[in-house]
């Protein structure tokens, strides 16, 4: 034999030696399958529907988590925001209650200061509110404060 023919042997090797050589063989003279809508009306419509149910849920719960006021009770209520002032656009003043003490909290993007220990505790009874902002209550006592 000349080496052509046995190259052309050695490179032919794979498809007499395939297994589905036959069946493949078989399909080379009919014609293709009439192809197969990927995506049909019914399949779309319910993909669809699951997505608006995701995105329901989503929005409910984040309804959900502002109606109930977040996590803010985490903890056992030991630490609770009782409010807070923004003065400017990523700055807050904050005031906390963490046991018997209230504590006057200045906050800003990846700081947190203490700006003021209170003496005398500022009453939040929901019912005792006469119409004045934290802002005027907070700024009355650091007042009261000041001239002690």
């Amino acid at each position: 034999m000349k080496t052509g023919h046995l190259m052309l042997l050695w490179l032919s090797a794979p498809l007499w030696a395939w297994p589905a050589w036959p069946a493949w063989a078989a399909d080379i003279g009919r014609p293709a399958p009439a192809p197969v809508e990927p995506v049909a009306a019914t399949n779309l419509l319910q993909v669809l529907l699951a997505l608006v149910l995701v995105l329901a849920l989503i929005v409910g719960m984040a309804w959900l988590m502002r109606r109930m006021g977040g996590l803010t009770q985490v903890g056992g209520g030991v630490v609770r925001v009782l409010g807070g002032v923004p003065v400017g656009q990523r700055e807050r003043v904050v005031l906390i209650q963490v046991g018997g003490k209230q504590l006057l909290l200045g906050v800003a993007p990846g700081r947190v200061q203490t700006l003021h220990v209170l003496d005398e505790p500022i009453s939040m009874a929901p019912g005792a509110d006469s119409g004045e902002t934290f802002a005027e209550r907070l700024s009355m006592v650091l007042k009261k404060g000041a001239r002690s």
